[in-house]
């Protein structure tokens, strides 16, 4: 098992998917035995697909709040996070789905946002595409995580409320079909990451705030 990571769960939004196609392999083995032979890789491909492995951080920081390979990171501003960098994480088809949390911090704000289906890795997509904003309060300022739906990506999960209080590494949902997430970190974080780098959820750090411990 690689570095960072221990027991595989499965994402408890793929137990009604798994339930279905092991109840129709089960079903074919009696009634059409040639049908199990196609259900049974996929009924393996679905368990893949909503795959959760647990994740123990790299180190101290903010952590990725998704797997997947950086395509983008910005100074920008916005009227929640104000002056931050915003750092695009663009996630497969094959990344696991699962979103954590990058940091401690209570759910102060949301906002669904309807919109199109751009390919996720086209910078306009954070813009024009369907998503789901979540500001978070922290003790380093605000932060902000926008789950973006994409081309493939046909529904954004989200689990939280507002007031929710969240530690650091907390799932909050997910995106099928993979898609982007981008998160606003305060303004003066030293990033410690790169574009092009893959990152993973709960694990990889993407920056640290000056003076925090190593």
């Amino acid at each position: 098992m690689r570095g960072g990571e221990q027991a595989v769960k499965i994402a408890r939004d793929g137990y009604p998917l798994i339930a279905f196609v092991a109840f129709m392999l089960l079903g074919s083995l009696y009634f059409a035995p040639m049908v199990g032979f196609f259900l049974a890789p996929l009924l393996g491909l679905v368990v893949w697909f909503f795959r959760d492995p647990e994740r123990v951080p790299d180190g101290p920081g903010f952590l990725s709040p998704a797997d997947g390979k950086v395509v983008e990171i910005v100074e920008t501003e916005h009227p929640f996070s104000g002056k931050a960098v915003k750092v695009g994480i663009f996630m497969n088809p094959l990344s696991v789905h699962v979103n954590r949390v990058p940091c401690d911090g209570t759910v102060e704000w949301m906002e669904y946002i309807p919109g199109r289906k751009w390919m996720a890795f086209e910078p306009k997509a954070s813009e024009l595409n369907e998503r789901m904003c979540v500001g978070l309060s922290t003790d380093y300022g605000p932060v902000m995580l926008v789950q973006v739906a994409g081309f493939l990506a046909r529904r954004i999960v989200c689990r939280l409320r507002k007031g929710d209080r969240l530690a650091r590494g907390d799932r909050f949902g997910m995106i099928r079909m993979g898609s982007k997430v981008d998160v606003y970190l305060p303004a003066g974080v030293e990033i410690k990451t790169a574009v092009g780098n893959k990152v993973f959820a709960g694990r990889t750090v993407l920056g640290g705030m000056a003076g925090e411990k190593s």
